[in-house]
């Protein structure tokens, strides 16, 4: 039987009718109140981050469009990708079924909540692990969506009616994009490229669909903990038009500012532990909105289960590894025993002198 009790996240409450229930002069629960989301200093709005745009149709033909994409990896570890070759048809119908999933009433998304011991899919929370931890300003839906066999379609929604092979069709199409951008940042890394897509070719995937709802006090909330991601690349998608995801600098968030018809990508713990630090997990967190809404559906490549998580040996200059050893799935089970704490548990396999 799988071991699921690592993913496990305590039931709360669904912070979606909890935010229809309050007015601007409600008092917020305690549990979402965030001392750090008005102490931490955030860049004024002119100074949001102007992130990478990488042409990914010109950076298969280009060596100097392949070389700013390793860069991007390296200097920001989050960029914008454009001619990414997903159907513009294909991202609006997502973007359609998404919105329509969490429109529905909360007794019929119930129906696909999440289960304790099975596992991180569903409609629910994540990483909530004690009675007394402070709590997101959001919602999710999460699946897992590829390889086929580890689908749980008891969780894949059934309205609307398009919903699942919309998310077939998408979720195809991230892989291709995906496995075409490690190649490429292969061969930034001066690699063949099969040397970091063997390690994907049971690639695993899973998409986590965000609501984060308005709150009368947004100032005072955070959508999502400060964290790193423990994958090797996260697509993110932003669905409604209202940003809301921040990127650490230097101690500073700056807002990002998506492209229209843009995928935002960033690095994830496990390619920086591949790359032995060359390319870059950043820190990055959510805040939400006074009036509207925020909806973003994010989707997580990680390699294979059974590989080993070490620095490549190409890359370890003088026999220094930045990072000790340890499998895909017991990273994986340590990132999901916690809450999200910044970049904690990436600093918990790191190497000291």
């Amino acid at each position: 039987m799988e071991d699921t009790a690592q993913w496990f996240s305590l039931p709360v409450p669904h912070v979606q009718a909890l935010a229809a229930s309050l007015d601007g002069a409600s008092d917020i629960p305690e549990r979402y109140v965030r001392p750090e989301a008005e102490a931490d200093p955030v860049a004024d709005d002119g100074e949001g981050v102007r992130l990478p745009v990488i042409d990914l149709g010109q950076a298969q033909l280009s060596p100097e469009e392949s070389a700013k994409l390793g860069l991007a990896c390296e200097e920001w570890g989050f960029f914008q990708l454009i001619n990414h070759g997903v159907p513009t048809e294909l991202i609006e119908n997502i973007k359609m079924d998404i919105v329509e999933f969490f429109k529905l009433p909360i007794e019929e998304k119930e129906a696909f909540a999440q289960i304790p011991d099975n596992g991180y899919n569903g409609y629910g929370q994540a990483f909530v692990k004690s009675e007394d931890q402070k709590l997101d300003w959001g919602d999710l839906l999460a699946l897992d969506t590829l390889p086929l066999k580890i689908r749980k379609m008891r969780f894949w929604p059934t309205y609307p009616p398009s919903f699942r092979d919309n998310l077939d069709a998408y979720t195809s199409k991230l892989k291709e994009v995906t496995n075409c951008l490690l190649r490429l940042l292969a061969e930034n890394l001066g690699l063949e490229p099969e040397i970091i897509t063997n390690n994907f070719k049971n690639m695993k995937q899973t998409i986590r669909a965000n609501y984060y709802p308005p709150c009368p006090k947004a100032d005072k909330v955070l959508g999502i903990s400060p964290h790193s991601d423990a994958t090797g690349l996260t697509i993110l998608l932003q669905i409604s038009d209202v940003e809301g995801l921040q990127i650490r600098n230097k101690g500073v968030w700056f807002p990002v500012k998506p492209l229209p018809g843009a995928f935002i990508v960033n690095v994830g713990d496990l390619l920086e532990i591949f790359s032995n630090g060359k390319y870059k997990s950043i820190e990055h967190r959510a805040i939400v909105n006074t009036e509207k809404e925020r909806i973003t559906l994010a989707t997580f490549h990680w390699p294979d289960e059974n590989c080993i998580l070490r620095p490549l040996p190409q890359l370890v200059k003088g026999g220094t590894e930045n990072y000790m050893a340890s499998t895909q799935e017991d990273y994986m089970k340590g990132f999901f025993s916690k809450k999200l704490d910044g970049k904690s548990h990436l600093e918990s396999v790191k190497l000291r002198d």
